[in-house]
């Protein structure tokens, strides 16, 4: 196989930026990962073909570029003035005057008193002491917010308060078990406050509907009536 060859194309009026790879097979082929998008093509196959290909492909190219795009902007910089995302908005972590390590609001001045959060974190630190440190802030964040929001949705439907536990699972945002447990991923604690209510609007009605029939979702709609927007949104994050 030879080297990659550095391209570039118009799809869809966008410019994008492509490496093509010449090897032994008999079709186009075509990956998108971290890296990009990278084209295998057979060894004797003209340019003009490619480029056919790629624009036949433009639609789906341009939405797995930005799916992967949006990915990396989500992964968290251990670092600081990293951006950590809370509620919606980014949050920065910045080393005060007095040395104190803290997370301050990305938009507005950093010695804005009003709205900050101390970490505890010694003025020397590691990559893996801020990680240790913004987890600890995130979680208790979460544990706070997600149990404030679980008691507004809780009395709405009538249901008594349910137990609460952070999830880490890699792939789901909530769930709710048969002993009435209900577990939200942290990581939702960085999304805005309308997605984290639409996962506790969703969860709790499990207490009533442990299902996803019509009436599950007729409960749903009934104390989170803009339960297919978000649905929507939170399929788009991933």
């Amino acid at each position: 196989m030879s080297a990659g060859e550095l391209r570039r194309v118009s799809l869809n009026g966008k410019e994008v930026a492509y490496t093509l790879m010449r090897c032994r097979r008999r079709t186009i082929g075509m990956r998108i990962d971290g890296r990009g998008l990278t084209v295998r093509i057979p060894s004797r196959e003209s340019l003009r073909q490619v480029e056919s290909a790629l624009k036949d492909k433009a639609d789906w190219i341009i939405s797995k570029l930005d799916e992967w795009k949006n990915r990396k902007s989500t992964q968290l910089s251990w670092e600081e003035n990293g951006i950590f995302p809370l509620l919606g908005e980014p949050w920065r972590l910045t080393v005060a005057a007095s040395g104190k390590t803290q997370m301050v609001p990305a938009k507005m001045l950093w010695n804005d008193e009003g709205k900050q959060f101390e970490l505890a974190l010694a003025p020397a630190f590691t990559a893996q002491q801020i990680e240790k440190s913004v987890m600890a802030w995130y979680r208790g964040q979460a544990t706070s917010c997600f149990s404030e929001r679980i008691a507004v949705y809780a009395h709405r439907l009538g249901v008594a308060l349910p137990p609460l536990r952070l999830s880490y699972a890699a792939s789901l945002w909530g769930s709710c078990n048969t002993r009435g447990v209900v577990s939200i991923n942290w990581r939702l604690i960085q999304m805005p406050l309308h997605l984290i209510d639409y996962v506790v609007a969703h969860e709790l009605s499990h207490l009533i509907e442990m299902n996803h029939s019509p009436a599950f979702w007729q409960t749903v709609g009934r104390i989170y009536p803009e339960y297919r927007e978000a649905r929507k949104e939170l399929k788009k994050l991933g």
